[in-house]
């Protein structure tokens, strides 16, 4: 299921047709395209790629037609890796990053879309001001204390250890707009991203303001709203589980309560 923050009663209509090119290994892509300027309801425009001449992956056939065919196709990407979570985008119904999907992977034509449920600056452009300021909120940085040290602090491996599967989220935003409790939530449920980020700190063992950290979560909506329904899980591109950090930042609530 994916739900759309669309302008106040519009519809998506049918768009441009692009030319295709004359012959080739032809692939068709259905673009989202939406600018708040040309006031006009938001429409999947069609264009077709010539795989002989495109890379593998979806992010290369979107800069090949923003290149060749539509310069005013609208889009972020940086890195191309997989790493800075730039092109994060609904392909094929399931929330990715363009540079790691695969266009063999998909079946049929390529349905391009925003994150689901954000408002769209334009085309494929969300709105992450939101998902930002939740982060900030979270304060995800080291607190601590005691007198700095004057090298640095000091992790034991099993200690470091307890960070996998956590510091390697790139913030894409992915797992949170693949759920409904921040779709409908999203002003005050922190979400699945937030939220694993906010573990990571938690049982950093060179972090002192644990107390601090959990009062800060202690709210009906800010953390409770997460109901294991798992689409976190499948749609990080990094194959984290941010349910199952949500799942230890209720524990650690329940054992600071004994």
């Amino acid at each position: 299921m994916v739900a759309f923050s669309l302008p106040q009663n519009s519809k998506v209509d049918a768009g441009k047709i692009w030319p295709a090119p004359h012959k080739g290994e032809l692939r068709e892509f259905r673009i989202y395209r939406w600018s708040p300027d040309d006031h006009h309801n938001p429409r999947l425009d069609t264009y077709y790629v010539d795989l002989r001449s495109c890379g593998p992956m979806v992010l290369d056939a979107l800069i090949k037609i923003k290149n060749e065919q539509d310069a005013t196709l609208t889009f972020r990407r940086s890195c191309r890796e997989g790493i800075c979570g730039s092109c994060a985008m609904n392909i094929d119904g399931t929330n990715t990053l363009a540079c790691v999907k695969a266009i063999e992977d998909v079946k049929g034509p390529v349905k391009i879309y925003p994150l689901p449920h954000m408002p769209v600056v334009k085309d494929l452009v969300p709105d992450m001001t939101n998902f930002y300021a939740q982060h900030r909120s979270i304060e995800p940085w080291l607190k601590t204390t005691t007198p700095t040290p004057e090298a640095e602090w000091k992790q034991s491996r099993p200690d470091r250890a307890k960070l996998d599967g956590l510091y390697e989220c790139i913030l894409c935003a992915c797992c949170s707009t693949s759920c409904p409790s921040y779709w409908w939530n999203g002003e005050r449920y922190l979400g699945p991203a937030v939220l694993l980020q906010a573990y990571r700190w938690l049982i950093d063992s060179r972090d002192e303001a644990t107390g601090e950290r959990l009062d800060n979560l202690e709210d009906p909506f800010r953390l409770y709203r997460c109901h294991t329904i798992m689409n976190c899980a499948k749609a990080c591109p990094k194959h984290l589980n941010p349910a199952k950090a949500i799942a230890e930042l209720k524990k650690m609530m329940i054992e600071r309560r004994l």
